[in-house]
């Protein structure tokens, strides 16, 4: 699961990846469900591990299926959530951390099928100077 988080100025928050797959790239916040925990559970644990921050979920922004090692896929949910405390840092497996506008986005290698999901499920619109789908 991931988080989707604007700050005051309407930024998204972003981590970029220091471990595979994705390493290096920039994507939402987010990570694994482990056994017995429910989603929001996952979200606020992640969130904190990755980004410091203290996060709640409120509601479901969509799902996607994504390939993983050995032929697996991964079905991903994505919520809409608010930070609610916590010192912004790139913690557990995030090289990187930060807010970014949404023309940022244009500039910045993100993960496959970000842009186009987050573009999809109307959290932005198409970046300026965007003309390939990240």
């Amino acid at each position: 699961m991931g988080a989707i988080i604007r700050d005051a100025e309407d930024r998204l928050l972003l981590v970029r990846r220091g471990r595979p797959p994705g390493k290096g790239l920039w994507s939402i916040p987010g990570g694994r469900v482990e056994p017995g925990e429910s989603d929001a559970e996952a979200l606020a644990r992640e969130l904190r591990e990755e980004t410091g921050l203290t996060v709640r979920a409120v509601g479901l922004a969509g799902t996607v299926d994504r390939p993983g090692p050995g032929g697996v896929v991964y079905e991903i949910h994505d919520y809409l959530a608010e930070a609610s405390g916590g010192t912004l840092r790139a913690g557990d497996d995030a090289e990187d951390v930060g807010w970014f506008t949404e023309d940022d986005l244009a500039r910045l290698p993100l993960s496959p099928g970000l842009l186009d999901d987050l573009i999809g499920w109307k959290i932005i619109e198409r970046p300026s100077g965007s003309s390939a789908t990240g």
